[in-house]
Order: structure tokens, then C-alpha cells, then sequence
């Protein structure tokens, strides 16, 4: 165990890991989002460790972590995170998931719901419509064809308003860093979940009862308004918050924009 307010890097059975913050407070565990990596939260964890125990981790086959063990499946990486957990004595913790990471935290709900306090589901796609899920699909293609880097200037222009794509190289460097950083198998997999995994999300049986807070941005073209309402809609009680104008990786552009909403969401939960 570390003292409190220390931070630790650590690997269980192939997943890498981070924990931050007081050992003994409430949980949050992050998960980032395709082709990314743990540190995408890096921006976050002053604000998040506060006064909370924060748990990053690289999915399968991205950042330090193993290649995916089996066929990539929704169900397969909220696995990797209720074994990671359990190894580690963390349940129940708020699930914090971004883009296919919103995904795997509504399965992971589904599957160990135990191990659940409330959701914060982040920028994270629903039912598309059948033009917008056949794109997606041969993006997915794409990448299973000519690699992870096939589709990586198009999600700039997608991900990064263009002011900050402008003003900041650095930032787009990292990312393609982090990109860089994956297993092409796991990755080529993965893309394929997060196109075809909306399907078992979409009105699932049981339905989601976890206090849930779900949010996107206004001008995410992959993950829209109408998708973070329509998620809502299907867990009772559920909050949606649209924030204006950023794209998909506006955690990124505008930190404390999210940050004070999650907190504000989790503190409101406890009391």
C-alpha cells in the first residue's frame, strides 16, 4: 500500500496501470478512449485525486499494456477492468469512460454491476443510423487493412477544433505517439468494437440502473448530442450535459470543462 497522496505505476497479468491520490477515498476509475492511452487523463488527475483514489489503465494492447488475450469484445475489456479491481481491492468505484471507453463502462455495468457506483459515460457513440454505422464500419476496415495510422489525419480534423489543431502541435504529436504505442492486431480489433459494439448497448437487457451522468460535446461529429440524449434516455434518472462548440477530444482542449461537471455529478451523488 502507498501513503496517501502518492501516485504508483504498477502491471497485473499484462494490464498497466496508474493509481492516484488517498488511499481509502472514494474510487474513480478512468478509462480513455481507441488508440489512446492511460495518459490521456493526465490533465485530470490533479483535480480528480483530490480527494478521490484515481485508477488509469491501458486497454488491451494500447499504451504498455499486453495484446488483447482473446477476440476483442466489449465483454473481454470490461473483464480486464473487474479483474484489475479485484486485483487491487477497488470496488465499488465510479466508472469513467471516454468514446469506446463510454462503451465498456455501460458493459462493464451490465456485467459487474458489484462493482459499480455511478457512471460518467463520456463522448461515447449510441445508435448512428445505417449511413453513419456503414462509415464507421469501413473506417474500421480500413485500419484492419492498411494499418493503425490509415485513418489518423482524418480523426485530427474530428477530434481537434481547428484553432487548437493550429495553435497546438504538441498536443497532436502526443496523440500520434500514443497511436503509435499500439499492438496493430489489438488495435485493428478494437476499431471493429467500436463500430459493431453500440449494437448490444442499444436498450439493453436488464437495462442500466447505475446514477449515471452522460456528456458530449456539441460539435462531435461521432459521438452527437442526439446519441448522449438518446443513451440518457434509456437509464432512469440519467443527466446529459452538451458542452458547447469543443469536438471529440475537447477533454483534451478544455480539461476543468469536464472535470467540474464529473465532480460536480459525483459529489451531488453522495450526497
Amino acid at each position: 500500500m502507498v501513503p496517501n497522496g502518492t501516485s504508483e505505476f504498477g502491471r497485473h497479468e499484462g494490464t498497466a496501470y496508474e493509481l492516484h491520490g488517498t488511499v481509502g477515498a472514494p474510487v474513480i476509475v478512468l478509462i480513455h478512449g481507441l488508440g489512446l492511452c492511460r495518459h490521456l487523463w493526465d490533465d485530470h488527475i490533479d483535480a480528480l485525486s483530490a480527494n478521490h483514489r484515481v485508477l488509469t489503465y491501458d486497454l488491451w494492447g494500447h499504451g504498455q499494456s499486453s495484446p488483447v488475450p482473446t477476440t476483442a469484445s466489449l465483454s473481454v475489456y470490461a473483464a480486464q477492468l473487474a479483474g484489475l479491481m479485484r486485483a487491487l481491492n477497488l470496488g465499488p468505484a465510479s466508472i469513467v469512460g471516454f468514446s469506446i471507453g463510454g462503451m465498456i463502462n455501460r458493459r462493464f455495468v451490465l456485467d459487474y454491476p458489484e462493482l459499480v457506483t455511478d457512471l460518467v459515460i463520456m463522448n461515447s457513440p449510441h445508435d448512428r443510423g445505417e449511413a453513419a454505422q456503414k462509415q464507421v464500419e469501413e473506417r474500421a476496415a480500413d485500419v484492419r487493412n492498411h494499418g493503425a495510422f490509415a485513418t489518423f489525419d482524418a480523426a485530427l480534423a474530428r477530434w481537434f477544433t481547428p484553432d487548437f489543431r493550429a495553435n497546438n502541435p504538441a498536443a497532436l504529436a502526443l496523440v500520434r505517439e500514443w497511436r503509435g504505442l499500439v499492438d496493430a492486431e489489438s488495435y485493428a480489433q478494437a476499431a471493429w468494437v467500436l463500430a459493431n459494439g453500440v449494437r448490444e448497448l442499444i436498450k439493453p437487457e436488464p437495462a442500466v440502473t447505475a446514477g449515471s451522468l452522460v456528456l458530449t460535446c456539441q460539435a462531435d461529429s461521432g459521438s452527437t448530442s442526439e446519441m448522449s440524449h438518446a443513451i440518457a434516455a434509456e437509464i432512469s434518472g440519467a443527466q446529459t450535459l452538451i458542452i458547447p462548440q469543443l469536438q471529440h477530444l475537447g477533454l483534451m482542449e478544455e480539461p476543468q470543462t469536464f472535470t467540474d461537471p464529473i465532480l460536480q455529478f459525483l459529489e451531488g451523488r453522495k450526497s
